[in-house]
Formats: C-alpha cells, sequence, structure tokens
C-alpha cells in the first residue's frame, strides 16, 4: 500500500452470510421472586440459558432467528458459538439491527426471559461494526428491534467508565488498529485485568452483558447500496482510516446560477417576455416536453424554458401543468405572477386537472383550481375518478379543503356517489396518521345531508336518505357475524350453509324481510326488502364467503358476495381501473364486452362484490373438454364458426382481447384456469386480483395473460378468428395509451393508500405502468 491512500469494501460487494460469534455472558443473573430465599451460585448453577439472535432490517423482523445451544455450566456463561444468518451483507440497509434475547430454560414456566440487547450494524459513519462487542442486557425485557430500540445494548455516554474505554482500545488493539508490543502488551493486559475485576466485585454493578464477536475484515466495510459507487478513493490519508470529508457546499444553492434564475424570472423581465416567440428548435423542445408522462421530472433548461415562453403558452391547455411545475412556489412574487396566469389560461381538461391534485403541487390557489376543473365533470365520470379524489384528501393542507367541500355537495345531488363517498371514508378512518382528515369529511357529508331538504332530492327528506346509508354499515356487521357462526360449524361444505339458512330463517329472521329498505352498498339505487335464505349459499373456500339473493322493491333479486378475512382494496381499484377503461373503449365506439362487475371494500378486511353467474375455465375444461364445446351447448348453430353462433364467438373474442390488454397494463398476475371465469353468452373476465402491478407469486410470468385453452377456442394462433383478436388488442391498446396521462393521474393519487402492491413501493407501481404505456 502506497502512502497517500487508504482501501475498504463496500457491503454491496460481499456476497458472504453475516457472520458473528456469541462468545459469553459476563454479570450475575438476576433472582426469579421465587428464588430469593436461595443462594445466588445455586441459582446460577441451575441456570439452563442460550441466546435468541434476529435481524431486523428498517425495523421490521427479517428471516427466522436463529437459537445458541443450551449453556448449563454455570457463571460464566460461555458459548462461543459461530452464528451465520441466511441474510448476506450486499443485502443490508445502514438501519439493519442485531437482537439478542437469552432465555432461560430451567425456569419452567413463562418467566424464564433474562434480558434482551439491540445492535445496529453499522456505525454512525455507516461502517461496519466488527471485533468483540459488550452489549449491556435490559433484564426482563426481550430484544426490541424498532427504530429507536427501547433495549439499546451500547452504555450510554453519561455512564461510560474507565472498562468502557480498555475494551474500546482492546478491540483497537485485536483489529491490529494499535501497535503489538510483547512486553509492553502483558503488563498492559494485566493491568487492564485487575481493573475488570476491580469494576465487576463492586456492589453497585449489578448489570448482566453479552458478549459478542462481529466478523472483521481485513479492511472495513463501508455501507452502499448497489449502484454507483460514490466512494471512490482519495489521496487525503496515509494511514488505513476512512476518512469523511465534508464539504461545506453540498446541498446548498450555487449563488451564481441563483442569481441568474432570479434575474431571468424577475418581475421587470415580465413585460419583455410577453413579445417572446420560440423559435424552430425551441417550439420542438417545447412540444417534446409537452408530451411526457405526468410523473416525470424537469430538468433545470426545461423548466426555465417553459417558464420563458409562457405568455405564448397560455393558448395550449396542455402546457399549464407542465408550466406549475416550473414555478418556484417558495418565492412570493413568482408564485402570485404564476397564479394570476393560471386564472387567464386556457381551461384545462379534467384529466389533467388531476394531477394538480397529486402531492407535487402544494399551493392551495393551484388545487383550488383543480376543483373548478373538476366541477365542470358530469356525475358519470366522476365516480370514474371518486377513489382516487377521496385518497387526493391525504395531500391537502387543511381537513376543511375545498376538495372536500365539493365531493360532499356533488353527494347532496347524487345518492350513488353520496353512498360511495361515505364508504370510502369510512374504510379510511382506520388509518391513524389521516383518521382527524377523513372524519371531518365524514362529519361534513353527515351535517349535509340530514339537514337537506326533501325538495332537493325526491320524496325523501335528508335525515331518512342519511339513515337508508347508515343501515348499509349495520347490515355488514349482522353478515360478519353471520360467517363468524358459521365458520364456527364443524363439517363440510354443506353443512355450513345448512347453518347460513337456519340462521336466516330463525335467530336473524328480520333478514328476511327488513323493516324499512336498505340501499344495496353495491347499487345505491337499488332498494333491497329482505334476503332469500333458501337461494343463499356459501362458496366452498378457506374464508366461506357468502353468496346472498336479495330481494328488491322492484319485484325482482340481485346476488351479491359478501367475503370477511380478504383485503377488498386492491380488487376494487383494479375493477375501477377496467370500469374506466371499459368507458374509454366506448367513448371510441370500441365495445370489447368487459364485465365490470362492482367491487365495494367496507373495511380493511370485508367488502362486498356482485355476484356474476359463471363458472371458471377449469371448471368448464373439466366438464365440457373445450371452451368450444361449452359455448356449443348456449349457442349452438350448425352454419356458424365452429358449431356455434357467430355473435357469440365475437363476444368472445372481444372480452379476451379486452382482459388481455388491460391485465397487461395494470400488470396483473396470478392467473390460472380458476380466476378467469367465463359467462354463458361468450363473456370472458378476471377476477381475484391479489398481484397487480407486475408482482407474480410464479418466476418469470408471461407478459399477456392469455392461456392456449383460449387461443384453441379461436381456432388456433393461424386463424382468421386470432388474427381478428389480435386486432382488438392493438386498437383497444392505441385507444388506452392516447389516455396514460389520466391513469398515470389516478395511480399517482392512489400513491399514499394503504393498498398492499402500491404501499409497498408507489414509485416502482407507477413507473411499471408508465412503461407498459411506452410514455415518452
Amino acid at each position: 500500500m502506497t502512502g497517500n491512500e487508504f482501501r475498504f469494501f463496500l457491503s454491496c460487494d460481499i456476497n458472504l452470510p453475516v457472520t458473528f460469534r456469541i462468545e459469553r455472558l459476563e454479570g450475575n443473573l438476576p433472582q426469579s421472586p421465587a428464588s430469593s430465599e436461595l443462594d445466588t451460585s445455586t441459582e446460577n448453577r441451575n441456570a439452563e440459558l442460550y441466546v435468541e439472535c434476529a435481524l431486523y432490517i428498517d425495523g421490521a423482523p427479517f428471516g427466522l432467528s436463529t437459537k445458541t445451544r443450551l449453556e448449563s455450566s454455570g457463571y460464566p456463561y460461555c458459548w462461543n458459538e459461530l452464528i451465520t444468518l441466511s441474510t448476506k451483507y450486499r443485502d443490508l440497509t445502514s438501519q439493519a439491527q442485531l437482537a439478542f434475547t437469552v432465555w432461560d430454560v430451567s425456569c419452567g414456566n413463562n418467566d424464564g426471559l433474562v434480558g434482551g440487547a439491540t445492535v445496529f450494524l453499522f456505525n454512525s459513519k455507516k461502517q461496519l461494526k466488527a471485533g468483540r462487542k459488550k452489549l449491556r442486557l435490559w433484564p426482563g425485557k426481550e430484544a426490541d428491534g424498532t427504530i429507536p430500540s427501547t433495549t439499546p445494548g451500547k452504555v450510554p455516554k453519561c455512564e461510560q467508565g474507565e472498562i468502557e474505554r480498555l475494551e474500546r482500545l482492546v478491540n483497537k488493539y485485536e483489529r491490529g488498529q494499535i501497535q503489538h508490543i510483547d512486553w509492553l502488551d502483558r503488563l498492559t493486559f494485566k493491568a487492564v485485568e485487575k481493573i475488570k475485576e476491580r469494576e465487576s466485585s463492586r456492589r453497585d454493578n449489578s448489570h448482566i452483558s453479552l458478549v459478542v464477536d462481529f466478523c472483521s475484515f481485513e479492511h472495513r466495510v463501508v455501507f452502499q447500496e448497489s449502484g454507483a459507487n460514490f466512494y471512490a478513493p482519495s489521496p487525503v490519508s496515509s494511514t488505513n482510516e476512512l476518512v469523511t470529508v465534508w464539504d461545506p457546499e453540498v446541498g446548498r444553492t450555487n449563488p451564481s446560477e441563483h442569481k441568474q434564475l432570479k434575474l431571468a424570472r424577475s418581475l421587470a423581465r415580465g413585460i419583455i417576455d410577453r413579445d417572446l416567440k420560440p423559435s424552430s428548435n425551441e417550439r420542438k423542445s417545447i412540444q417534446r416536453i409537452l408530451k411526457y408522462p405526468p410523473t416525470r421530472t424537469l430538468s433545470g433548461d426545461e423548466r426555465q424554458l417553459l417558464w420563458k415562453f409562457r405568455f405564448s403558452l397560455m393558448s395550449e391547455k396542455r402546457a399549464l401543468t407542465k408550466f406549475l411545475r416550473c414555478v418556484e412556489w417558495t418565492d412570493v412574487q413568482e408564485a402570485k405572477q404564476a397564479i394570476d396566469l393560471m386564472g387567464r389560461w386556457e381551461t384545462i381538461d379534467v384529466a389533467d386537472a388531476l394531477e394538480l391534485l397529486s402531492p407535487v403541487f402544494e399551493s392551495e390557489e393551484v388545487r383550488a383550481y383543480a376543483v373548478s376543473v373538476l366541477e365542470r365533470a358530469d356525475d358519470e365520470e366522476l365516480q370514474c375518478y371518486l377513489l382516487q379524489l377521496v385518497q387526493a384528501l391525504r395531500f391537502e393542507r387543511s381537513d376543511k379543503s375545498r376538495l372536500s367541500l365539493f365531493l360532499v355537495q356533488r353527494s347532496l345531488s347524487n345518492i350513488e356517489i353520496a353512498s360511495f363517498l361515505r364508504w370510502y371514508v369510512a374504510v379510511e378512518l382506520h388509518d391513524p396518521t389521516y383518521a382527524k382528515r377523513f372524519y371531518c369529511t365524514y362529519d361534513m357529508l353527515e351535517d349535509s345531508m340530514v339537514k337537506m331538504e326533501a325538495a332537493a332530492n325526491g320524496d325523501e327528506d335528508g335525515f331518512k336518505l342519511w339513515q337508508s346509508l347508515v343501515c348499509q354499515t349495520e347490515l355488514t356487521a349482522q353478515l360478519c357475524s353471520i360467517m363468524r357462526d358459521v365458520r364456527n360449524v364443524r363439517g363440510g361444505t354443506q353443512k355450513k350453509i345448512e347453518k347460513l339458512r337456519q340462521l336466516l330463517s330463525g335467530l336473524l329472521s328480520e333478514l328476511t324481510y327488513f323493516e324499512e329498505p336498505i340501499r344495496s352498498p353495491l347499487a345505491p339505487r337499488v332498494l333491497i326488502i329482505g334476503i332469500v335464505p333458501s337461494e343463499s349459499s356459501i362458496f366452498k373456500s378457506a374464508l366461506h364467503p357468502l353468496r346472498l339473493t336479495c330481494r328488491t322493491a322492484s319485484g325482482g333479486t340481485c346476488k351479491l358476495i359478501f367475503k370477511k378475512g380478504d383485503d377488498l382494496r386492491q380488487d376494487q381499484l383494479v375493477i375501477q381501473m377496467v370500469t374506466l377503461m371499459d368507458r374509454l373503449l366506448k367513448l371510441e365506439n370500441l365495445d370489447l364486452h368487459l364485465t365490470p362487475y362492482r367491487v365495494l371494500a367496507t373495511g380493511q378486511d370485508e367488502g362486498m362484490m356482485e355476484f356474476i353467474p359463471s363458472s371458471s375455465l377449469a371448471q368448464i375444461l373439466s366438464e365440457h373438454r373445450s371452451i368450444v364445446n361449452y359455448l356449443q351447448k348456449f349457442h349452438p348453430d350448425e352454419d356458424g364458426p365452429f358449431g356455434i353462433t357467430a355473435q357469440c364467438l365475437e363476444t368472445f373474442i372481444k372480452s379476451c382481447a379486452g382482459y388481455s390488454v388491460i391485465t397487461y397494463i395494470l400488470g396483473i398476475g396470478d392467473r390460472h384456469l380458476d380466476n378467469l371465469l367465463l359467462r354463458d353468452d361468450g363473456r370472458l373476465f378476471h377476477v381475484d386480483f391479489g398481484f397487480i402491478l407486475g408482482r407474480d407469486p410464479k418466476p418469470f410470468p408471461p407478459p399477456m395473460k392469455l392461456c392456449k385453452e383460449m387461443v384453441e377456442a379461436m381456432g388456433g394462433a393461424e386463424s382468421q378468428y386470432y388474427t381478428r383478436f389480435k386486432s382488438y388488442c392493438c386498437e383497444a391498446y392505441n385507444i388506452l395509451r392516447k389516455s396514460s396521462n389520466l391513469i398515470l393521474n389516478l395511480f399517482h393519487l392512489m400513491a399514499g393508500s394503504n393498498i398492499p402492491d402500491i404501499a409497498s413501493d408507489p414509485e416502482k407501481g407507477i413507473l411499471k405502468v408508465t412503461m407498459k404505456l411506452v410514455c415518452d
């Protein structure tokens, strides 16, 4: 090694499992209350101890815990056991912790907890800890790996004494950081041992410590995630030390660039900018920027270009959202000028207004402008975005925002919007971070509806209308009670069905005929007057969902499924996107015969969905051997293709094309023959959306979910019908791609939701949808 360089390893380059050695326990074990009269030495001799080791990543347990062997040889308890975890050093984060808990199995009861301690694997300088460490145990407490930990193993500085200082020096000595001098080392270690004996014999020293030896490498290990190497070697030190170089300019604004920007955007230049027109090249650059997806961040030059020609862009409605991203909102004068221009800009589309409600825009004036644009949307379009608009309440600056007032006001004139708004808000009341905000919106909705006069909504006054919505919650509570009783019944599905019908006809007979009609949670305009016990059943599955047939006030029936124990919010989002895409396709005169059945989450682990009479492809192939044979049963035609009517086959081909494109864009995973359903009119549709945005339990999933049985029903890959299928796919994809900004804006508004596949990594999920839509 030359004298002007230092060496180290990066943690992301170490493809070795995390290894450490549990050495021994130091200190006297505490006496249990039951044995307080016994001698301490006897208690220690009888103890049988083991150490449980657990890895925590960013405050959450990672992998399975590991245990040492039992040690009962008495004080000092020495394991000297090497522990190797399944996790590798390259997979660690800077907040990785090891939690050690010492247990005594000799107690013969549940009071065998000796104590626990937690230690970070990387120190404050992002260096991997190495060598021997003494961790102070917290008596009677199990090691806690949260951040911050309640059981830190490091001795507080205020309590550190001479013995802690000596142990740090010994650790450096063993790692070769202190020069070895044999004759001096022997004298030093004798003195150190005497100091340790004197300290441990002190009566007030009642602490128990666990000695752990962490793995040491040839050079120090510095934390870094996989990616660019930010720690390039630099000739700044002549020793084998990692040197942190502090640059006071990092993170600060360049004063020259900032001054230039202020001058370029000064109010005095506003007069000149009014007459500026972009050149041919500048116009091309601006058009390229306007085609960017809403999730793309603009560079400094791009922002400056849009600001410079802001006046000439005011007639281009697509440019407003991009312009507002260029504004320095911390500058009062600049923000004021931007808001003034926004009011005079060409009015944007509703789809672009959704972008202004994302967390990127914090200005109340901008968000109020977005709401004013939304007011132009009709009720049908508003319902397509209602789920995302409720999520957008998280990004508002106040509880009683312009957005919440708008949603409540629109609910007063449309019972469907009122019902769905109430459910969407009620489900979010369980979120501790935003519970207060959603409670406020819920109270505003209730107060507004109760005070509403009868003339505003037909024959019913506001109070009765609100009560009809509250009864929906009471109904779901009763259904949850029924499910608990049914699940407790021993035996097969048939016995559970008998129990269900018995409950509906007996103890809960009030569900057979309601005293007052209840609005269906799935279709609020439909009034339900009771449940038909003889036509209600239970699905054969682990959660035993209920299939209920309900009488309606119009004299008909409707069927619904009620599930408890499953989070339906993700299914609800997917079906909402299917409904939206079906609407977009029909606006372009392309009806692909989709089946956007209704789904409503009524809680974090419960909900309803519309029951569509159909059969799974697995069941169809088992009973009829092919899809064609199944369709021939319902729509036979000797002169038609494959012996079925041309209309039925066309319906099948179109629905296959529609769902193939939609599942591709949304990254729907876990597709198999049990969650592909087929109606007797030829409509195919998908159910069960537990994996979205590219997640799939199967390795190497296909990009488009198209099974061979579906292709065979079209006559094979060389048939004219399969060619027509591909044509429908291309047409549908191009139509949906034209609305890519709308789809991305809706997903961006869901970034703060608790939907599993979005909450895990919102940016990654949105990026995958962006890639599927091939946005520029």
